[in-house]
């Protein structure tokens, strides 16, 4: 009777055993609960570091932004000191001139010791050609190659810069555009994550994982690739 018992108890204990191994079905879900958390960690962090890069861009789009416009209001008043310049220019070649024509060798002389030393310069080029008699003369200095403006040049030469600013600034615009829809991605990889604990049925669980880890590996692809500020 003391074995019979003891084999009745053994038996019992095979059995309590056996109910509370967890089973297959409990063990997959145990494995999708984990990947469901590695998804939300990875998750947290390249939203953080995708948020972090997107404001860096932007702060740097503006900052170009203000380089542009700074640059353009600099280019412009290079250009009225340029315009004043040739102004100048011409309006005491055509004193020059009058007096010239007219034999008034002291005022033409007067005329000429005021001339810009940049405009001085193309004059003299310009008598070379002997214009009074050479009909093949240039009709004026600021005509020869010789006639240079700084200011122009200069306004010129920060046009140029401006336009490179605007175009950087565009350029990290985008950039950061990028960073934007990398959030966007991840914030929908976290929805499906969210969405995918609501499923009692192990099936359609893993499949919304499934989508969700898709989305996550092109998310961090772009987070991997895309420049850092």
């Amino acid at each position: 009777m003391v074995e019979s018992t003891s084999n009745v108890e053994f038996a019992h204990k095979v059995i309590e055993h056996a109910h509370h191994r967890p089973t297959s079905g409990e063990s997959r879900t145990k494995w999708v609960e984990i990947a469901e958390a590695i998804v939300l960690a990875i998750v947290a962090t390249s939203t953080a570091w995708s948020g972090y890069q997107a404001a860096k861009w932007d702060a740097l789009s503006a900052q170009n932004y203000n380089l542009a416009s700074r640059t353009t209001v600099l280019s412009q008043e290079k250009a009225t000191l340029a315009g004043q310049d040739r102004l100048y220019d011409i309006t005491t070649f055509n004193g020059w001139v009058l007096a010239k024509t007219s034999g008034n060798n002291k005022l033409a002389s007067y005329f000429q010791r005021r001339f810009r030393p940049e405009y001085a310069t193309a004059f003299a080029a310009w008598q070379a050609f002997d214009p009074f008699n050479n009909l093949s003369a240039p009709v004026g200095p600021i005509f020869m190659p010789e006639y240079t403006n700084a200011n122009g040049q200069e306004s010129a030469n920060l046009a140029q810069e401006a336009k490179t600013y605007y175009q950087k600034a565009v350029s990290t615009r985008e950039t950061g555009d990028e960073y934007v829809r990398v959030t966007v991605f991840l914030a929908t990889v976290l929805l499906l994550t969210a969405l995918s604990q609501r499923f009692e049925i192990l099936g359609p669980r893993v499949a919304v994982v499934a989508v969700a880890c898709v989305l996550l590996i092109i998310s961090t692809y772009w987070v991997l690739t895309y420049p850092r500020a």
